[in-house]
């Protein structure tokens, strides 16, 4: 009896592990072979070494896999190797273990395939597993943990054994009885050690655990820090049920409408009885969902998750944190009304003190946390698009949280104020923001929004490192870097000795402020042997070991008929809690986002790439899509319509294209800049009032999606050639960005303004809207839209004769290399044709002796536009192409241009006589 129990956190020896052993030394079988049996090469067997490398990091796990199980991935593992002889062997191994003899044999041969100093000489193809390897040191745990056993705990030992075989070969199919007819006989020699007294290791672990929690603190942590270990139970534990009962949940998995959330309903009896689960299990349930609602809520049924919901109150009406699950249910679906009854009945019944882990603040009273309360209700108005309110009872909380001393609440609460004002377009906060906290107003200084919002950030970076909460300052250091992105930073003061300033953003301190978010994965790296419990994060890895290799973002298949499945070691799981690389994931996305604005297209393809990659599994639903939505704009802009499409519908496969998603609003986005290009100008509006019914009618709220649907509209406008409409729309626009402080989209905007004045024919009215626009690009080191002003200013130039062609061509020629290294397909076609029509225009040029500089650009600008269908560039290039070749005399090519010119410009004049592009039928 005494070899069998252990002390908590003990290493035991188990069926499973001493399955893993058969594995290893199937892995690095003492015969002198390169590549043993069946593997045709050596990535194969690497393939079966990582699988073994993810088992034994799960080894800790509060449930082991059955055998079946493991049967089953190693099938899954072995598509395209012989997978059957590893089980065959498995199988026949550990049936012939059929005394304690044959265990002390086994244990003892087993040692040979460890190397060490005394191994003497190993040949060159042997394999050897190196003795402090992760692989070795678990095999010489095993060893040693069989060794510590008595007879009677290597008796149960064997007993066990017989039954984790004889529980594989009653869930075997017909068609593997055959192969299993030999072994099975063997078990009837097990019969002897069956009335021994058996224990479950599992259960006692879980009841230490809880003993131990519940004689160290009362209150039960809810939401954050719930031990993993208890996840597993709720999915894991398997409940006896009849065949009819197992073949309905089968049938549940397999329908699309089943709710993915129903695991629990797989404990709910048909006839109404219902199997009791303990507290704890019941607690890591509902952790669970709400780490998966924070994730993606769209994966959880609505409906099907408040049945369970209510199923569970009735049973334990106590957990009156189940009514914060509905709250988060009825949150992530939208629903206003259900989402705040149910966080008023969760306040009301808790007063806040369960489902958080709470430290009350020294001299508060303990009456509950109506700060907390608070902050939830101000972050549920901000999800709803309600600015105003969420600033009034944020700006509330404050007020409490300095009353109860609650130092924690006051931190999360100003970092939600400072989201919500970066996040909401808010022109004024007068009467909102007192003077309880702001440090200006006592001395009668009238702060900006943006000022405000600047304090507000660094009061709540200030307090987060005082209080040592490490992912709210990571938190609040991407804050700074949005801040610093896109603001100018100016003195608070407006008296005292000036000094000279620069009114330019600085990138330095947004990569300062990005790199100091990411020390926080180190400081986490160097407690996760305290944070990780028994190894149950392996669950993740074990799911990411069977990810093929290759394109796993917007993968295609290449063509090349090669299936073999390579599996991946890369952004393997590790013991850091998965809200660190959430936080860390965002830091990429950032990253992204202010590379994209400062112009360099590579470092926002690599930083969106490594998000997509590495932290796909970690990060919100949002964040994922956001990532994808980067890669597709990138390959929209240099490789066309078509891939962009392609890459789309498989985005589209992956997120559900709801309402104000990033996935719809780039199809949106997609479509229209298609539609514009192909000179589909009612599609293009009609795709720009689907663009603008997305965003909320509140003012200053989804400010980003009214931005863009009012430019697109404007720039449709420009093309229909209705100048004073899309005039009126650009400077309205520009009057809103102004008033919300977007100064960076305001560069477009004045951009935009140069552009319908050029087209409309009064270029000297265009330039100073150029020359703003160029000014706000130097401001905010907007170097891609700086080269593109760059390319409107010298059309205006061109535009006032040919006597500015030479000033035109330098303006041109100093914004290549930009445009060039890092412009998409559509930058680089403009500037092109910009300096072919300077060339042409300059009387020093001589077209007979220097033709080639000006075809050849010409030629690549052709190539580029017809990738993006667009017919206007595509038509001047032509033109100016046949121009010049009619100089030259070259009627063939000339003949040849022409028909080309031809064929875009009845294509741009007759669009319904072109299919219809990818995508459009969505409506």
């Amino acid at each position: 009896m005494g070899g069998i129990l252990k002390q908590p956190g003990a290493f035991a020896i188990t069926p499973h592990k001493v399955s893993l052993c058969i594995l290893l030394k199937i892995y690095a079988p003492p015969a002198q072979i390169s590549v043993p049996f069946p593997f045709s090469s050596v990535s194969q067997h690497n393939c079966l070494g990582l699988f073994l490398l993810a088992l034994t990091k799960s080894c800790d796990d509060i449930l082991e896999p059955k055998l079946d199980e493991l049967i089953h991935q190693l099938r899954m593992l072995g598509q395209n190797w012989e997978a059957s002889w590893v089980i065959d062997q498995l199988m026949s191994r550990l049936s012939s273990l059929s005394s304690p003899d044959d265990l002390f044999n086994f244990f003892i041969d087993i040692r040979g395939i460890l190397g060490g100093p005394d191994s003497g000489a190993v040949e060159d193809d042997q394999v050897i597993l190196d003795m402090n390897s992760n692989l070795g040191i678990f095999l010489r745990r095993c060893v040693l943990a069989f060794n510590l056993l008595s007879f009677e705990g290597v008796c149960h030992l064997l007993t066990n054994i017989g039954i984790y075989c004889k529980e594989e070969f009653s869930n075997c199919p017909p068609y593997e009885e055959h192969s299993l007819d030999d072994s099975s006989s063997n078990l009837e020699t097990y019969s002897e050690y069956e009335n021994m007294d058996l224990e479950n290791f599992v259960y006692e672990k879980v009841s230490e655990e809880i003993e131990a929690r519940k004689e160290a603190s009362e209150s039960v942590p809810f939401h954050l820090h719930t031990p993993n270990t208890l996840l597993s139970l709720v999915d894991d534990i398997d409940v006896p049920a009849d065949s009819v009962s197992k073949q309905s949940e089968k049938v549940g998995v397999a329908s699309p409408y089943g709710d993915p959330s129903g695991s629990i309903l797989r404990d709910v009896d048909p006839s109404g009885a219902v199997f009791l689960r303990t507290n704890w299990q019941v607690q890591g349930y509902l952790q669970e969902q709400a780490d998966t609602i924070e994730k993606n809520g769209s994966a959880v049924s609505f409906n099907g998750f408040e049945i369970i919901l209510r199923q569970v109150q009735k049973l334990a009406p106590e957990l009156h944190r189940v009514h914060f699950l509905s709250y988060l249910n009825g949150l992530s679906h939208d629903d206003y009304i259900s989402a705040l009854e149910n966080l008023h009945c969760y306040f009301d019944y808790s007063a806040g003190t369960e489902g958080f882990d709470f430290v009350p603040p020294v001299g508060g009273n303990s009456f509950g946390r109506y700060e907390i309360g608070l902050l939830c209700l101000g972050m549920m108005h901000f999800h709803f698009g309600h600015p105003k309110l969420a600033l009034e009872v944020l700006t509330e909380a404050v007020r409490v949280s300095q009353q109860q001393s609650n130092d924690t609440c006051l931190a999360y609460t100003l970092s939600a104020i400072s989201n919500l004002l970066f996040e909401n377009g808010i022109s004024s906060t007068a009467g909102t923001l007192g003077s309880s906290y702001s440090p200006f107003t006592s001395i009668g200084i009238s702060l900006s929004v943006q000022q405000q919002l600047f304090v507000l950030l660094r009061g709540s970076l200030k307090r987060a490192e005082s209080l040592k909460l490490k992912r709210l300052v990571a938190s609040n250091h991407l804050a700074m870097a949005k801040f610093d992105l896109t603001h100018v930073q100016r003195p608070l003061l407006s008296f005292g000795p000036k000094t000279s300033m620069k009114l330019r953003t600085c990138p330095v301190n947004v990569c300062k402020e990005l790199r100091l978010s990411s020390h926080l994965i180190s400081d986490f790296s160097s407690e996760s042997c305290s944070m990780t419990i028994d190894g149950a994060f392996s669950t993740a890895w074990l799911r990411n070991l069977q990810k093929p290799m290759g394109s796993v973002v917007l993968g295609q298949e290449n063509g090349s008929g090669n299936s073999s499945n390579v599996t991946q070691f890369i952004a393997q799981p590790t013991s850091i809690p998965g809200s660190v690389l959430q936080v860390l994931g965002s830091s990429y996305i950032l990253r992204a986002t202010a590379w994209e604005l400062y112009g360099s297209t590579p470092l926002a393809r690599i930083n969106a790439l490594v998000h997509a990659t590495c932290f796909a599994d970690a990060s919100s639903s949002s964040d994922a899509a956001l990532a994808y939505v980067k890669l597709i704009q990138h390959l929209a802009v240099f490789k066309g319509y078509k891939e962009a499409f392609s890459a789309l519908k498989i985005a589209e496969e992956k997120f559900l294209s709801v309402s104000k998603s990033q996935i719809l609003l780039l199809k949106l986005q997609l479509l229209h800049e298609h539609a514009l290009h192909r000179g589909r100008l009612k599609l293009a509006q009609k795709l720009c009032d689907e663009l603008g019914v997305l965003a909320s009618q509140v003012t200053g709220v989804d400010m980003e999606i009214k931005t863009e649907a009012s430019l697109r509209h404007a720039r449709t406008l420009l093309a229909a050639n209705q100048f004073r409409e899309a005039a009126d729309v650009a400077h309205s626009l520009f009057c809103m960005c102004y008033k919300y402080n977007l100064q960076v989209e305001n560069a477009s905007v004045l951009l935009l303004l140069a552009d319908i004045h050029k087209k409309s024919g009064n270029a000297v009215l265009g330039l100073p809207y150029a020359l703003a626009s160029l000014s706000f690009c130097l401001s905010f080191n907007l170097d891609l839209l700086k080269a593109s002003a760059t390319l409107t200013l010298a059309e205006l130039w061109l535009s006032l004769g040919s006597n500015h062609a030479t000033r035109a061509l330098n303006l041109i020629h100093g914004a290549f290399p930009m445009i060039l290294g890092h412009g998409g397909l559509e930058l680089r076609s403009r500037a092109y044709i910009i300096e072919a029509k300077c060339y042409l225009l300059d009387s020093n040029f001589n077209v007979f002796e220097d033709y080639g500089v000006v075809i050849d650009s010409l030629r690549q600008a052709s190539d580029e536009l017809q990738l993006l269908d667009f017919h206007e560039l595509a038509a001047e290039a032509f033109y100016l192409m046949a121009m010049v070749y009619d100089k030259l005399g070259q009627l063939e090519e000339r003949e040849e241009a022409a028909a080309s010119f031809r064929k875009h410009i009845l294509a741009l004049e007759n669009p319904q006589d072109e299919d219809n592009p990818p995508l459009v039928g969505v409506f």
